[in-house]
């Protein structure tokens, strides 16, 4: 490929090319129950528990980024919050029950998306640079890097953070020189892909997940124009960017 039309992609890993929110659904599923066991199903639904959940854990990673401790505090801190609204003791043993719990949602298998391996092949064949942008802590993306066996398209062009906004993907585009005009960031959060990218100047390609973790979830503020596209699966993809390449050269023809 002439390398004036080669594209730079950033992808997202979470809910992009691998499975991750369901794993989350599970996990949550768990905690209801025992919610519902320890103060009677009578008194509590399920939906007061989760949006209390929900509350909290979206306040915390507000507050200290993806870090793997926030989702087990989010279990804790809604089970303390019942416990005082109900008069109800607060249980050492419950509490690390709870915390066990949390931790076991990164210890899941890694499950890619359907196209996951076909639509980095064909960004790759047709050449196109691939990089991984993630957030989360090291240790626990790089196992799901390594399982999935992803440094196969992304080299050493991989970058975890904890804090996944505007700032961070400012200081990547800078320090790795992009062509704006040519660089995309493909992921399913408007918060933390979606919304960054535009506001950089780059291509976005959301990938709309039927169950959306409510973080995600924000209304573009600018009219993203011809930059932003829309797909239900990462098999769309090279579609769009073949298409968007082809009709630049197209232009470039008749100046």
């Amino acid at each position: 490929m002439n390398h004036t039309l080669r594209q730079h992609i950033l992808f997202d890993l979470d809910d992009t090319l691998i499975h991750c929110n369901k794993y989350f659904g599970l996990v949550l599923g768990e905690f209801f129950e025992l919610v519902h066991h320890w103060f009677g199903a009578q008194q509590l639904s399920t939906d007061e528990i989760r949006q209390k959940q929900i509350e909290i854990d979206v306040a915390q990673v507000s507050r200290t980024g993806f870090s793997s401790g926030n989702f087990p505090y989010s279990l804790i801190e809604t089970y303390r919050f019942f416990c005082r609204k109900f008069n109800r003791p607060i249980h050492l043993e419950e509490e690390q029950q709870l915390n066990t719990l949390g931790l076991s949602v990164y210890e899941h298998e890694v499950e890619p998306y359907p196209g996951m391996v076909e639509t980095l092949e064909t960004l790759q064949r047709e050449g196109h640079r691939l990089y991984l942008y993630t957030g989360g802590e090291t240790a626990i993306q790089q196992r799901k890097i390594d399982q999935m066996k992803l440094s196969t398209y992304f080299d050493d062009r991989i970058y975890i953070t904890q804090h996944k906004n505007e700032s961070t993907l400012e200081h990547i585009i800078r320090s790795g020189s992009f062509d704006r005009s040519a660089t995309w960031m493909i992921g399913n959060s408007l918060r933390t892909d979606v919304v960054p990218a535009l506001t950089a100047g780059l291509q976005s390609i959301y990938v709309k997940q039927s169950n959306e973790w409510v973080f995600n979830m924000v209304e573009l503020q600018q009219d993203p124009g011809k930059s932003f596209y829309t797909v239900s699966s990462i098999e769309e993809i090279p579609d769009i960017i073949d298409i968007k390449i082809k009709k630049e050269q197209q232009e470039r023809s008749l100046t």
